[in-house]
C-alpha cells in the first residue's frame, strides 16, 4: 500500500522558515507529479506548489518567491522550503502524488504549520 508521510511542520514566527518533507513508499516515485496542498481553518484546500517527474514546477501566486518545491528521486522524497512565512500561511499542509498514466492520486495525512508571534 502506498504511503506518503509528511514531516517538518510546527510553530514559527512571522518571517521565519520551515522545510516540509514528504517521504513516499511503495510507489514508483519518479513516475509521479508531486504536490503540496494546504487547508486553512474554514477554507478550501488549495494547491501550494507542484513538481513534475521532469522537475517542472508550479506555484500558487501567494507563495511565489517565498516557497520552493524540490524532489529527490533517489530518496523518494519531496520537499517544500518555506521562507518569509506569514500568518496567512497557517494551515495543514498535505502532500499528494499524482500519476497521470494510471489516473491515481495518493495523499499524506498532513502536517500542521502555524505562523504566529
Amino acid at each position: 500500500q502506498v504511503q506518503l508521510v509528511e514531516s517538518g511542520g510546527g510553530l514559527v514566527q512571522p518571517g521565519g522558515s520551515l522545510r516540509l518533507s514528504c517521504a513516499a513508499s511503495r510507489m514508483t516515485f519518479g513516475g509521479y507529479t508531486m504536490g503540496w496542498y494546504r487547508r486553512a481553518l474554514g477554507k478550501q484546500r488549495e494547491l501550494v506548489a507542484s513538481i513534475t517527474s521532469g522537475g517542472s514546477t508550479n506555484y500558487a501566486d501567494s507563495v511565489k518567491g517565498r516557497f520552493t518545491i524540490s524532489r529527490d528521486n533517489a530518496k523518494n522524497t519531496v520537499y517544500l522550503q518555506m521562507n518569509s512565512l506569514k500568518p496567512e500561511d497557517t494551515a495543514v499542509y498535505y502532500c499528494k502524488g499524482h500519476n497521470e498514466l494510471f489516473k491515481v492520486d495518493y495523499w499524506g495525512q498532513g502536517t500542521q504549520v502555524t505562523v504566529s508571534s
